[in-house]
């Protein structure tokens, strides 16, 4: 098949969990044989030179990029609370060139199949319809709209509580009419996938979870030394509010117990008055760091202590991956079929959650016996190519 596949930022380099998830995606349609064109919004925040995309990967996938500001600017913020229904947190991905573009490629080829990475591209939908005959695909890596209504639900301030409401109602309006505008739809979690069926979506769905290469994750030995981690992207609303929470309720806690423990944090586009809550003699900010999974491999025990979202949080099937045992929260082991103290370590109790690390942290056979479990899960339920093979003959039998 031929497919075009429509980004809101270039899928490489692979160093946030929407990144890794959309390029082996993209990487496991090809090796299942299809050809695959990735137009995608290269904006300033995630900028990368297509030029410089490895070789191996811009000769075998057509990578296009077109300049985007996704920037927040207040000005047209206030605009756009004033004088539009749209929210605008999709309206920055609402681009001239990219559009220009998108069109020129829907007149010039034919494409079996246009997929839409998440629905901030469903501004696009009109001209995918009115230059192709392309069925429409949309692949839908978390349901936006909960995780904003989830996040207004604990707003403190009076304020920003109701502009966060009001974000998530337009949101959720502008989510669904992209949804139910699309011909397949592919969830990457099976609650999602039931979320969209209870909100009436009767078209074809396949939900398909993040794969893994599991040759990109070697396995070596567990430092010994108490050290635990975190990483993930620190502009993302529910990771602040999860490190928030595990600090707050955990953190002084366990270091009381272990006072020889280091807490390393690694995440881009940290705000400063999120930076603030981060400085503490126990806790090294390394910042947005080259090497994710040298990063995690440096350290003993991932912490993901995930209050809100949707989808599958990656960086945990990651560190599953790299052999680091994991204490996460219901939420963030959701989408993910693993059982509490068979893979990983779940709890919503601060008490809990500082006994589960302390018990990773010390008990070699435990932590193990984990490790060994969580890998097998890994192996058997997100194989890239075995992920990958079927969405591309879903794609066949159903478009």
């Amino acid at each position: 098949m031929k497919i075009l596949l429509l980004t809101n930022k270039l899928p490489y380099p692979p160093r946030d969990g929407g990144s890794i998830a959309t390029l082996n995606m993209l990487t496991g349609l090809r090796d299942a044989g299809n050809n695959i064109t990735c137009l995608s919004l290269n904006t300033s925040k995630h900028a990368f030179p297509i030029e410089k995309i490895p070789e191996e990967l811009n000769t075998t996938v057509r990578f296009i990029g077109i300049h985007c500001d996704s920037s927040i600017k207040p000005i047209r913020l206030f605009l756009n609370l004033l004088f539009s229904n749209s929210p605008y947190i999709a309206e920055r991905f609402n681009n001239r060139n990219y559009r220009k573009k998108l069109i020129e490629l829907l007149r010039n080829e034919t494409y079996d199949l246009v997929q839409l990475e998440g629905p901030y591209l469903g501004h696009y939908l009109d001209d995918i319809r009115k230059y192709s005959n392309a069925p429409v695909s949309l692949r839908a890596h978390n349901v936006e709209h909960l995780i904003w209504k989830k996040k207004a639900a604990n707003e403190k301030a009076p304020l920003k509580r109701w502009y966060i409401r009001n974000m998530a109602f337009r949101l959720e309006k502008y989510e669904m009419h992209v949804i139910h505008a699309s011909d397949t739809l592919i969830p990457i979690s099976p609650q999602d996938e039931t979320y969209y069926r209870r909100r009436g979506y009767t078209r074809p769905i396949l939900t398909i979870p993040t794969g893994l290469s599991l040759e990109d994750y070697p396995l070596m030995p567990l430092p010994s030394d108490p050290t635990i981690f975190f990483i993930g992207a620190l502009d993302w609303l529910p990771n602040q509010e999860g490190l928030t929470w595990f600090l707050k309720n955990v953190f002084e806690k366990l270091t009381a117990e272990m006072p020889q423990l280091m807490f390393h944090v690694a995440g881009r586009n940290a705000p400063a008055h999120f930076e603030t809550k981060l400085k503490h003699e126990k806790i090294i900010y390394h910042g947005e760091v080259e090497d994710a999974r040298k990063f995690m491999q440096s350290y003993r025990v991932m912490v993901a202590p995930l209050l809100t979202g949707s989808g599958i949080r990656i960086k945990i099937l990651e560190g599953m991956a790299l052999g680091r045992p994991v204490v996460t929260t219901p939420v963030g082991i959701e989408g993910i079929p693993a059982e509490d103290s068979k893979e990983v370590m779940v709890a919503d109790d601060p008490d809990i959650f500082k006994d589960q690390l302390i018990k990773l942290l010390t008990k070699e056979a435990e932590t193990s016996r984990l490790v060994t479990n969580a890998r097998q899960l890994i192996k058997h339920n997100f194989d890239n190519f075995g992920v990958s093979s079927r969405l591309s003959q879903f794609f066949k039998t159903q478009v």
